[in-house]
């Protein structure tokens, strides 16, 4: 059937149907009905115009050309719609036979598919009830595991194994808190894990804190034996020294020479870096040595670090390790300023060592913990707490040291210091700072060492009342003589034994030696390699300024007599064989071969002293030779005969220096008793001049000469007879000491000779006058005159009437006044 097309509304409104709209608008109007647009706005604008039935005149006319649409369809159609409701019909009968046998079907296939349909329902029943039983057993067996890690780790709580309680939380946070299978037992879980945490870390506090208390007494205690220790090994290298330097000694006196064997040691002390059998370089023997001497010590906590490598461990495990690390460092650093603090009730000599104890036992174990901690500490921050712990120890001893005015104090505290710089060193700790602050003192300590050594000589030579000092048994030979070599041989003598010295010197070698002993302990283990030059130069200073300024300060007091500066003499020459002793002991002790330091020729350090002490002899005897020479007042200068024996006082004077021979060669050296007989017949020529020349005798004759010349005679054999005192030669040691009489001898021969006149002739005078002062041969030939002619004719067989000799002697006194 043919559609008839429905007109178009453009048209219609073309065509006039518009009421009062404008056709513009209609057709706006009518496209936007067809477009399903909003006619709101055309509404609105109908009625603020003033205008709604034009807009509803529009309406009706768009419906009315719509429904006439509607029945041009419907007219075109229907022809169509008659023939589908035809076949509607005929389908609605197929549909109800259908439906027929759509019932049949359905009731046979229910009738059948019932059972299936009920097993079904059970089937999906069961499988429901299987699951949640399977879920049930899932959550019963994670429970069973999650309170079996509970009770584990309340287990270990409770015996304090806190790392094994946290594994056991850390598992239980886990493996079972994502799958927890109720909310109550999530939130337990999420109570509890920080609860136990929160606990460990209290608990492993606690512990660290009780061990940062405990580990100030154990380590002061390690400190102690390890110092200790240090000191033992210092003390057995010192024995083997000692053997080592008596051996040398043994070889250098069997030898009889001054050259020493040589030593198995060459080199000096030194700060101790080598390891020996029994005194291993780490800290394992004086851990050990430590936890020894704990374990014989109840009250001893002993060393123990693993609870602090369980605080460590634990907070490692709960990711604290870098704030337990920093917290540690900042206790233990708290811990050593708090070491630092010196009481100022208590002297520094009690508590030094502990002091040093307790900073060297800290050191070890941060030393012990670097090592072993596993990165606890670290190598910078442990070289940090040096540097502090350098500088304060540092600035205590310097402190320290300004204020002792007692070497040995001061030498008490350098040997800790030392022995705690030889531990610490073994440790590759840098202790030269330490080292440096002994050395800067050195001069100090033997100023008071100086300083005491002063007093004691002075108590010394002040006890001493310088008389042959008796030794009755062998072991005071050896402690007073052989201990310092001053034996002048190696044959012991027999006992009772009366020394050649006085009971001073062996005090003075030991006050000697003890000082070069102590110089040596305060020069040696400080880091100086060659302390030889140090030593003796303070060695030299001990003798040339306490010694020679001790022994010339009594010389000058005035007290001593005749036989105390003889002893006096005679001390001075064993005190030259205990200076070479003293240097060769300070060599020995410093390292230095005897080869080594007794090249050379060392000038006598006491020789002011020793000149002194002659001089001083020698002033005593000559006043003691004047006493006797008073009796020369009673010489008769115008005898009428010589006196046949000499004068009274050349005869005394030979007997006290007789006496004074016999008890002077048995303590002076032979140098001495040579220079003092020297001196004192000099002294007695000058006397005999003196007599000539004094203006109490203004004449004198030949009787007078030949009584004079009778004493010198006696005085001559007096020098003779000493010729077996010196060893050089037989007339040598005589000769010199007729020399000593020359002047006055060649006077008297001069006024004895028949040809005085002689000694202007230059040869002769070279020859036989050579002493003589030609002011002194006028001044005594003036005062000469003789007796008579008889007696002058005694002495020749010259003419009476004329004196020869007296002519000449005129003869001599004018040409030498004239030449004068």
């Amino acid at each position: 059937m043919r559609r008839k097309v429905a007109p178009d509304s453009t048209a219609m409104v073309a065509g006039g149907g518009g009421g009062g709209a404008t056709e513009a608008e209609q057709v706006q109007l009518f496209s936007a009905i067809r477009n399903g647009e909003d006619l709101g706005p055309f509404v609105r604008r109908a009625f603020a115009s003033g205008r709604p039935e034009s807009l509803l005149s529009s309406l009706r006319q768009f419906a009315r050309s719509k429904e006439a649409e509607i029945e041009d369809v419907c007219k075109a159609h229907y022809q169509d719609f008659i023939r589908a409701v035809d076949d509607l019909r005929s389908l609605l009968s197929d549909v109800d036979s259908l439906k027929s046998a759509l019932a049949d079907s359905n009731d046979a296939l229910q009738s059948a598919a019932g059972p299936l349909l009920a097993a079904l329902d059970a089937y999906l029943e069961a499988r429901s009830i299987a699951a949640n039983l399977a879920a049930a057993l899932r959550a019963a067996r994670l429970c069973s595991h999650l309170f079996a890690l509970l009770a584990r780790a309340n287990e270990h709580l409770a015996a304090d194994h806190l790392y094994l309680a946290l594994r056991a939380v850390a598992a239980a946070e886990r493996d079972l808190l994502p799958a927890a299978p109720h909310p109550t037992i999530r939130r337990m879980l999420l109570r509890l894990i920080p609860a136990v945490r929160a606990h460990a870390e209290r608990k492993i506090s606690k512990e660290f804190s009780d061990w940062m208390v405990q580990i100030r007494v154990a380590s002061r205690h390690l400190g102690q034996i390890a110092i200790g220790r240090a000191s033992a090994a210092r003390q057995r290298e010192e024995e083997l020294r000692a053997r080592q330097r008596q051996a040398e000694e043994q070889a250098h006196f069997r030898s009889g020479s001054t050259t020493a064997t040589p030593t198995l040691r060459d080199h000096s002390y030194s700060l101790r870096v080598e390891e020996d059998d029994d005194w291993a370089g780490d800290d394992a023997d004086d851990l050990a040595a430590a936890a020894a001497a704990a374990s014989s010590d109840e009250g001893d906590p002993g060393l123990d670090l693993t609870p602090l490598y369980r605080a460590y461990h634990i907070h490692k495990t709960l990711g604290l390790e870098e704030r337990f690390r920093c917290y540690y460092f900042e206790n233990r650093k708290l811990q050593l300023t708090s070491d630092f603090q010196v009481s100022s009730l208590t002297p520094f000599l009690e508590s030094h060592q502990t002091f040093f104890a307790q900073i060297a036992g800290f050191f070890i174990v941060e030393d012990r913990i670097l090592r072993t901690g596993g990165g606890l500490i670290a190598r910078p921050d442990v070289d940090a707490l040096w540097e502090t712990a350098v500088t304060k120890m540092v600035s205590v001893l310097e402190d320290q040291f300004s204020r002792m005015q007692t070497a040995n104090h001061l030498l008490l505290i350098k040997d800790y210091v030392s022995l705690l710089g030889v531990t610490l060193h073994r440790y590759r700790y840098a202790v030269d700072p330490l080292l440096d602050v002994l050395s800067k003192h050195r001069d100090k300590y033997h100023d008071l060492l100086l300083s005491d050594c002063r007093r004691q000589v002075s108590e010394a030579l002040a006890a001493d009342k310088f008389e042959q000092m008796l030794m009755k048994k062998e072991y005071e030979y050896s402690m007073n003589v052989l201990s310092f070599q001053i034996q002048t041989s190696d044959i012991t003598p027999a006992f009772p034994y009366v020394a050649p010295f006085s009971s001073s010197v062996p005090d003075l070698c030991r006050i000697s030696r003890s000082f070069v002993e102590d110089s040596i302990s305060f020069m040696s283990h400080g880091g100086q390699l060659d302390i030889y030059p140090i030593v003796k130069k303070y060695l030299e200073r001990l003798l040339g300024e306490v010694l020679d300024g001790s022994i010339l300060r009594l010389i000058e007091s005035g007290g001593l007599g005749v036989s105390q500066a003889m002893q006096v003499a005679a001390n001075m020459a064993v005190l030259e064989r205990a200076c070479d002793f003293l240097f060769r002991h300070a060599a020995q002790l410093s390292g230095i071969p005897l080869r080594i330091a007794e090249k050379g020729k060392r000038e006598f350090p006491l020789k002011k002293s020793r000149d002194a002490t002659v001089e001083l002899l020698l002033g005593l005897l000559r006043k003691k030779i004047d006493d006797f020479l008073l009796l020369t007042d009673s010489i008769s200068w115008l005898a009428d005969s010589p006196p046949p024996n000499g004068n009274d006082y050349s005869n005394e004077v030979y007997i006290y220096l007789d006496t004074l021979v016999s008890t002077a060669q048995q303590i002076l050296p032979i140098q001495v008793l040579r220079r003092v007989l020297q001196g004192v017949l000099s002294h007695i020529s000058d006397k005999i001049m003196g007599l000539f020349l004094s203006d109490a005798v203004k004449r004198f004759n030949s009787n007078a000469v030949m009584g004079i010349d009778v004493d010198l005679k006696t005085f001559e054999s007096f020098a003779e007879n000493q010729s077996h005192l010196f060893s050089d030669s037989d007339d040598s040691g005589a000769n010199e000491l007729k020399l000593a009489l020359l002047e006055a001898r060649q006077l008297v021969n001069l006024l004895m000779s028949n040809n005085p006149e002689n000694f202007l002739n230059a040869v002769i005078r070279e020859r036989s006058y050579n002493k003589l002062d030609y002011k002194k041969v006028v001044a005594v030939t003036e005062k000469f005159r003789e007796s008579s002619d008889r007696l002058f004719g005694t002495f020749g067989t010259r003419g009476a009437k004329q004196n020869p000799k007296q002519k000449s002697l005129d003869a001599l006194i004018k040409r030498l006044k004239d030449a004068s």
